[in-house]
């Protein structure tokens, strides 16, 4: 048996003291997470990034560093997975656009609000992330090459 870990990338987005968010409906119920989802064949870990947060918010993704690449085992699936997470902003927003199935919303939410639902957070690394990001750590996005 080969042994695969999933490759995951995630958006950081904070707007005025605001970090956005989803909603979304899970086999353990509803939680929340960032603008996150599984990296496609043939797709450059940036480009998934930005993907998954317009799919999944309707929000254009500008990344602007990379925040972390992050390795967690989850006990409950028994699946491990490698986040690549970015901070960035946003440049537009399209409020009617279909979000992916299971997403119930998305929100923006101050860091008291995000903290008080950790309870409910998809995985440890949603509050990882926010750590890092409030913390100031980044690398430029040029550390990451795409070979198509």
């Amino acid at each position: 048996m080969i042994w695969k870990p999933n490759v995951t990338v995630a958006a950081v987005v904070e707007k005025d003291g605001q970090y956005l968010l989803v909603e979304e409906q899970t086999s353990s119920g509803l939680l929340f997470n960032q603008p996150a989802g599984h990296l496609e064949p043939g797709e450059s870990i940036i480009h998934g990034a930005i993907r998954e947060t317009l799919e999944e918010t309707g929000y254009m993704f500008v990344p602007q560093s990379v925040l972390g690449i992050y390795h967690w085992h989850s006990p409950a699936e028994d699946t491990t997975f490698i986040r690549f997470a970015f901070s960035g902003s946003v440049s537009g927003h399209d409020p009617g656009r279909d979000l992916d199935a299971g997403i119930v919303r998305a929100d923006w939410f101050d860091i008291d609000e995000i903290r008080s639902m950790t309870y409910c957070h998809r995985s440890p690394l949603v509050m990882k992330c926010i750590e890092d990001h409030l913390a100031g750590k980044g690398c430029p996005l040029d550390i990451l090459t795409h070979l198509a």
